[in-house]
């Protein structure tokens, strides 16, 4: 103990001046703190047997839980047994919630153990939100903003005591760091009577007497001057403490909103399918919230490492404050207005005509029957997994066609960026070009089952008047699998092609784009870019989710470049999907804009070059907001966004209309949107034996109809089809799905 805690603040008064009267009593007058007021009475400790989560490949697990003064331990369990951190008379005072043998163990391996047992791990309360499942009545959870435990009971009853022992023991310990620190004073008097007399009786004189008063008084006085200095530096370092502990609440509330955040808007567990030609990851049937987070936060109990986000310059609180900023780069016929610079100038848009489209998916006419990938590896090991036919439980009813189309649900970025060119404001097109690139991504969150591979020589086209697009894809390559589109905006021309080459690395799949993306406006600026690295981990067990990461060159031919960092997932920096990079001046290499968000929430700019500003300068400060990603999704297992369930849907007047190629026309896919699963399977099965076919077709010279290799190697659009399609002229365009009665849905 720190011997200067044990002092009291003190003061002095003389009563008289010593050198012009002596005085038989010298009296000091000291102040003191009275006698603390009595604790409040200790709440129970609780103890008992609780079921832990500790990850797929154990499972749960029993542990020893001991809550006492808001903190919840939990001790390992041998065999069976117990291990406890509380000697055997603490032990058979707590109260003990359930009953049973494991109950009994624990109890005497904690009798046995005695203190030597160190708890595993800790849980205060105070920071944390307790919740029972919604699911299942024996379970409960505590989240503490950086985990989540798993806990399972014996019993309802068992779950609703420790419930509420948490909750009581949660409310008698709130977030304060110190109460009162210096109670009320009482003065007290320092009398010398007993020494005077001692000295008088040892037969000394009174000057003397007062002499060694004298010395006494100012000894006390330097002792009170000490004591003074220490009273100032402890009140300064309390009003330290209690700024970090403000601090400290404050972290611990933001972290514990965006990991809710993080959550609400959370994956569903799944599994993922094919290992070839993979876009995003498999499926499952809709899962409780419950179990899906349990793989997500269910920590090990062989490395049980507490995670904290690193500085964030997405906090919540700046990313609200960066909207009220944000500039109106909106859809429709809005204006587009500048706050801050020089930009004060408005843009009109072209109005777009109102089309009404369906906004869900039709009702399953048959019950999902879920079916595990590791359950068809196993029965096909030694096989040729390319002769495998995965059932359509993992695919979505979409093609990678029309995956390509959903890359551009936000082009009223670029319709935006056009009239800001128009407006001779170069650099806000580059930024909306970069915003346009990044939300591509967007539409990958959430999504585990991937799309159907299209047949070769496969189209789809797509016809949205209400965003000013004419959109058309085709399959022009089966080995390697290489998709090309076109697509025509209202003064801007969008094309590509699209090849992934595939690593496969036992618990993950890492898919490298291949192609180079064009985008050009009519007034002759042209942007390129390629698409950055996509991962999807825990293809076989636990939690499917993917991340994209590496560096993205956007190339104007104009004035302005942009480069991307799209930072990949670590277990160090749980903040995830984040983007930040900058524009540059081509002419003079100079950095005049920085980005800032993340590919599934929002992009941020700010002008000016961010390395020439401040170490402390935080960009959110001055960020102005580009885009925001359209967080209405609809709840299937699919996670599709109203512009994904648009996209299949096949009205009875486009039957005649559309080539025999397009993806609408497909069977397996209609089937598997209809919740037709058996007919589904069947004709999936069927087309995937034609589709065996296509390599020799290739290897015969068999060339696209719509698309042309040019001098780069690269897959441009011929012309001709819309014309065709006015006209109804299908000649020469093969049936390649075959002899199939699909249901338009």
């Amino acid at each position: 103990m720190n011997p200067l805690c044990c002092i009291a603040p003190v003061s002095v008064d003389y009563a008289a001046d010593h050198h012009h009267q002596p005085r038989s009593v010298a009296a000091a007058t000291l102040s003191a703190t009275p006698e603390a007021a009595p604790p409040q009475p200790t709440p129970p400790v609780v103890s008992g047997v609780l079921h832990k989560w500790v990850n797929y490949g154990k499972g749960w697990r029993s542990r020893w839980f001991v809550l006492e003064d808001g903190v919840l331990s939990y001790y390992k369990l041998r065999d069976g047994g117990g291990e406890s951190g509380e000697s055997s008379a603490s032990t058979a005072a707590a109260r003990v919630i359930g009953e049973g043998d494991a109950l009994r163990r624990a109890r005497e391996d904690a009798a046995a153990a005695g203190k030597q047992w160190k708890p595993f791990g800790d849980i205060h309360l105070k920071v944390s939100s307790i919740r029972a499942s919604r699911s299942d009545d024996k379970r409960l959870y505590i989240f503490s903003g950086t985990k989540t435990l798993h806990l399972r009971c014996e019993t309802e009853e068992d779950r609703n005591a420790w419930l509420e022992a948490l909750l009581v023991a949660k409310d008698r310990f709130p977030r304060s760091l110190m109460t009162n620190d210096f109670a009320p004073v009482a003065d007290i008097m320092l009398s010398t009577e007993k020494l005077r007399m001692c000295l008088l009786h040892e037969g000394l004189n009174e000057t003397v007497v007062n002499e060694c008063e004298s010395i006494m008084m100012t000894e006390l006085l330097e002792l009170h001057s000490q004591i003074k200095s220490q009273q100032q530096q402890h009140s300064v370092l309390v009003d330290r403490l209690r700024q970090l502990e403000t601090e400290k609440v404050e972290l611990e509330r933001t972290v514990v909103h965006e990991t809710k955040e993080r959550e609400a808007h959370g994956y569903v567990n799944g599994r993922y399918s094919d290992f070839y030609s993979v876009l995003s990851g498999g499926s499952a049937s809709e899962s409780d919230p419950d179990t899906a987070s349990q793989v997500a936060d269910a920590e090990s109990d062989e490395d049980e490492v507490t995670y904290f986000d690193t500085r964030d310059f997405l906090s919540v609180e700046s990313l609200r404050s960066a909207s009220r900023r944000r500039e109106l780069v909106t859809n429709g016929c809005n204006a587009l207005e500048s706050i801050g610079d020089s930009r004060s100038y408005t843009a009109k848009f072209t109005k777009y005509p109102i089309v009404e489209r369906r906004d869900k998916l039709p009702e399953p006419k048959e019950k999902e029957k879920p079916i595990g990938l590791w359950s068809i590896i196993k029965e096909n090991i030694g096989k040729d997994l390319s002769g495998v036919c995965l059932p359509v439980y993992f695919n979505e009813p979409l093609s990678s066609l029309q995956k390509c189309f959903e890359d551009l649900e936000y082009s009223y970025l670029v319709d935006n960026a056009l009239q800001w060119g128009k407006q001779g404001d170069s650099l806000m097109r580059t930024l909306l070009v970069a915003a346009f690139a990044v939300s591509s991504y967007a539409s990958t969150e959430g999504r585990q089952c991937k799309p159907f591979n299209p047949l070769l020589g496969e189209t789809y086209e797509a016809d949205y008047p209400d965003k000013g697009l004419r959109f058309f894809s085709e399959k022009v390559s089966h080995h390697p699998v290489v998709v090309a589109c076109h697509c025509d905006g209202r003064g801007w021309k969008f094309w590509g092609d699209s090849n992934l080459r595939g690593k496969f690395w036992g618990r993950s799949i890492q898919l490298d784009p291949i192609g180079v993306l064009t985008l050009q406006f009519d007034d002759g600026e042209k942007f390129q870019w390629s698409k950055v690295t996509t991962s999807i981990y825990n293809i076989i067990i636990g939690k499917i989710y993917c991340d994209h990461y590496g560096t993205m060159h956007i190339k104007g031919s104009s004035r302005y470049s942009c480069k991307l960092k799209f930072k990949e997932l670590s277990i160090i920096d749980r903040n995830a999907h984040q983007v930040q990079g900058f524009v540059q001046d081509n002419r003079t290499g100079e950095k005049v804009a920085m980005l800032i968000g993340k590919w599934d929430e929002a992009m941020y700019y700010v002008l000016g070059d961010p390395s020439a500003k401040p170490k402390w300068y935080d960009p959110m400060s001055e960020a102005v907001l580009l885009w925001e990603r359209d967080k209405s999704l609809n709840q299937t297992r699919y996670n599709l966004s109203p512009f994904a369930i648009s996209l299949n849907e096949l009205p009875l007047h486009m039957l005649t209309m559309l080539p025999p190629t397009d993806s609408r026309l497909r069977p397996d896919q209609r089937h598997l949107e209809n919740g037709e699963y058996e007919k589904a399977n069947l004709e999936k099965l069927r087309l995937e034996q034609l589709q065996r076919q296509a390599r020799r077709l290739q290897e015969k010279g068999w060339q696209p109809r719509w698309f042309r290799k040019d001098e780069d190697d690269s897959y441009c659009y011929l012309g001709g089809y819309w014309e065709a399609r006015e006209k109804g002229n299908w000649d020469g365009i093969p049936h390649i799905f075959g002899q199939s009665s699909a249901s338009t849905g």
